[in-house]
């Protein structure tokens, strides 16, 4: 059975805060979700029985080698992955512009790079730093600003025989949108061109097959789905021995060794980790693998309720202008949208007022709010999470349609 929402929602001491009165609606969860006390308490137990640096005899140092080993098995399961394929990091970006580097230093200048205007920054300049340093010509392929949705003709066109990467986001976080991934690795491979996926919002709301979708590289963040600040790295295990990566001459040639830098969060790897299991502990199943199948599945369900709700409360408020994919397209429970006359920051701050948390601005898809030509007032984004509620979703309407 899975758990009830109120089972879940107990789990989270931060939704006992209280603002004006009332208890806090988390709508930021695109940005950064809240963390269960069961990731707290693993971080805080690493911190205080485990705590040491690795590869030496004595006990924690031994101990500390196996939280990092049983991480890598933990988003192996995640991801669909295997151990020796997953790369920890800083974060995401940091990740995604170490891993360039490498790639910069496999191709030429005859070689090209593309990528898309619905992704997230961090899923483009580490790429047009090559066309800088390597002199990789880059193309960018256009989203559509009436539907939010990447322009997959113009995808096709702008691939050829001089690809060399593509980067492909799976989902905005800025609009939601779900990006067919699978396609867009089979177009690219097609053309001999490696594939980079951001899956940072992609994977806070749907199971990643990295097998399935075939891609070579793909970056996510638990701090998106209820752990704290980290970066996961897949990479095919083949690319990993052979790039020729950044490293200190000492670090061991064994992958996933090699692809990382210095030492590593250990207690952030704990606590990623215990995220996962989180996630696993909300739907049965006889593997780990397919608990988190089940549990995802029925936040989808979920989050596809509230998203609906969200969105036609919205759309009969006459001054909301909403952006994006319908409820009824391929979508994460993301939202974004303006209120005529207010910029972003002002809608952001009455719904705070409120005890409703909402981001605004660009959140680093500025490509996204140029097209879209709210670049100056910016998007005001409300996300779905597991612990959200219909009366939350009914407060934030509420407090948008009350906009002084």
């Amino acid at each position: 059975m899975v758990l009830s929402l109120e089972e879940i929602r107990a789990q989270f001491p931060a939704l006992r805060r209280q603002e004006s009165g009332d208890r806090v609606a988390h709508f930021d969860g695109p940005g950064g979700t809240q963390v269960p006390q069961r990731v707290v308490d693993r971080v805080t137990e690493y911190m205080l029985h485990h705590n040491a640096n690795r590869h030496w005899a004595f006990g924690t140092s031994v101990e500390t080698d196996e939280v990092v080993d049983s991480a890598r098995q933990a988003f192996a399961d995640y991801l669909g992955a295997t151990p020796e394929e997953i790369v920890f990091g800083t974060n995401m970006t940091t990740l995604t512009f170490h891993a360039s580097r490498a790639l910069g230093r496999k191709f030429s200048s005859q070689d090209e790079i593309v990528v898309t205007e619905l992704d997230h920054q961090a899923n483009v300049g580490p790429w047009r730093a090559l066309e800088r340093d390597f002199g990789m010509p880059v193309k960018t392929v256009p989203m559509l600003p009436e539907s939010g949705t990447l322009d997959m003709g113009a995808l096709e066109s702008a691939l050829s025989a001089r690809t060399a990467i593509v980067a492909i986001g799976a989902a905005s976080n800025a609009l939601g949108t779900i990006n067919d991934v699978e396609e867009v690795t089979r177009l690219a491979h097609d053309v001999g061109a490696l594939v980079y996926v951001d899956a940072v919002h992609y994977a806070a709301h749907e199971l990643v097959d990295v097998r399935d979708w075939g891609c070579d590289f793909l970056a996510c963040s638990p701090y998106k789905f209820y752990g704290p600040h980290l970066g996961v790295l897949f990479g095919r295990a083949d690319l990993l021995r052979e790039l020729d990566v950044p490293k200190l001459a000492p670090i061991p040639e064994m992958i996933p060794d090699r692809f990382e830098t210095g030492t590593l969060d250990h207690e952030g790897i704990a606590g990623a980790a215990e995220a996962v299991e989180f996630l696993a502990s909300l739907a049965p199943g006889d593997s780990r693998r397919e608990r988190l199948k089940n549990g995802l599945s029925a936040l989808h369900s979920r989050g596809t309720k509230l998203l609906e709700r969200l969105w036609l409360g919205l759309s009969e408020i006459p001054a909301v202008q909403l952006y994006g994919p319908l409820p009824t397209e391929p979508r994460t429970p993301t939202i974004a949208f303006t209120v005529a006359g207010k910029t972003s920051a002002e809608v952001a701050a009455h719904l705070a007022h409120m005890g409703v948390f909402v981001s605004n601005g660009d959140f680093l898809a500025s490509t996204v709010t140029e097209r879209l030509g709210v670049a100056e007032e910016g998007l005001v984004r409300a996300g779905c999470a597991c612990y959200t509620t219909l009366d939350e979703v009914e407060r934030l309407v509420t407090g948008v349609g009350t906009m002084p």
